[in-house]
């Protein structure tokens, strides 16, 4: 039995200590974030950019991530295992979303599944709950939307997308996620929004307020060869090793150094 389980990480956030999350794809680097200290490691449909080469994650399949989150699976041994269900594997009806969310969880050994949007997939996450499926919810930037956002911007800047994006959060710990992910808004916004819920909430260049933190791991090993986003920053300067850059990493989001005003949104 993992030590990390989504109990634990709900119970982080009630004791004020901050998560750190990282993505893998792989036996080897999941074996070294676990060994790493991180909390929960994430199986993102970015692999489609960082492993794959495209521009977006749309095209990444079901089997391409039911095939990483088993290599990954393998790797972890304490972590909470999070793995994303992919575009069009879930907004078609609750009912495809139950039988992918299984997939990743009976063939690729998933603890909780992510799926992206606010409101409009409240009763989704509903369904999945009442079926015993642990759900992270995803909102603010969602790279599966952007061709609808017109790319990857900062969302929630104005008052409107800010309550949007609160009521977006509030809508999904009802229906029963265990935990959010906020991508891409002004710190504020991400600080208001940890503090208005009793679930965690990770930030992706949503301010050092959020409950804990994740990075795509290629960004925070300087591994990705085209730019990397505003909010990621490169741990490898001054580390002797990967696994000492992703403890260093581990170390600046529980002093709640990482993310700085450099890595976030105004």
């Amino acid at each position: 039995m993992k030590s990390v389980t989504v109990a634990a990480i709900q119970a982080m956030k009630r004791a004020h200590e901050k998560i750190a999350c990282l993505t893998a794809y792989d036996y080897s680097f999941a074996a070294l974030l676990d060994r790493a200290g991180v909390d929960m490691v994430m199986v993102g449909d970015s692999l489609g950019m960082v492993m794959q080469g495209h521009d977006s994650t749309l095209p990444v399949s079901m089997d391409d991530m039911v095939y990483h989150a088993a290599c990954v699976a393998r790797g972890v041994s304490r972590a909470l295992l999070i793995v994303d269900l992919p575009f069009l594997s879930y907004q078609v009806s609750p009912a495809r979303a139950l039988e992918n969310a299984g997939r990743l969880m009976k063939d690729g050994g998933a603890q909780v599944v992510k799926l992206e949007g606010g409101a409009p997939m409240a009763d989704t996450v509903r369904f999945l709950v009442d079926r015993g499926i642990p759900v992270c919810g995803h909102i603010g930037l969602t790279p599966q939307s952007v061709h609808q956002l017109g790319g990857y911007h900062v969302q929630g800047r104005d008052g409107v997308a800010a309550h949007r994006i609160r009521e977006d959060a509030r809508l999904l710990q009802e229906a029963g996620a265990s935990l959010l992910v906020l991508e891409a808004v002004p710190a504020a916004l991400g600080e208001a929004v940890s503090a208005a819920l009793e679930i965690p909430v990770i930030g992706i260049g949503a301010g050092a307020g959020c409950d804990g933190q994740v990075l795509v791991l290629q960004d925070m090993l300087g591994l990705y060869p085209r730019p990397s986003p505003k909010f990621s920053k490169n741990f490898m300067p001054g580390s002797a090793s990967i696994e000492a850059a992703v403890r260093a990493f581990v170390e600046a989001v529980r002093a709640g150094t990482f993310p700085g005003p450099e890595q976030s949104f105004s």
